[in-house]
């Protein structure tokens, strides 16, 4: 019996495995678990690489971005970003 409960378990995949797990964790916790967690790995993160690290990934993701939106993206962005500011000017 024990022979066969292992051969179950050694059947499912790691994929498999992370995304049952992940949907369980999702069942049970709520958002502030998550930001919680997600404060904690920015900071770890924060503590363990330089500015160089975040110029990299940054420039990366300005690439991979670019890659895939086209003038009117950024237009829209662009047009967003200044209505936020002349609103934060506003509430000075």
């Amino acid at each position: 019996m024990a022979n066969k409960e292992k051969e179950n378990r050694g059947s499912m995949t790691v994929e498999e495995a992370g995304r049952k797990g992940g949907e369980e964790t999702s069942r049970t916790h709520d958002k502030e678990f998550y930001q919680e967690i997600g404060r904690k790995g920015g900071e770890a993160t924060s503590e363990n690489h330089d500015k160089e690290f975040y110029q990299e990934i940054g420039r990366k993701g300005g690439e991979a971005t670019s890659k895939n939106h086209d003038k009117e993206f950024y237009q829209e962005i662009g047009e967003k970003g200044g209505k936020a500011r002349a609103e934060q000017r506003d509430d000075d």
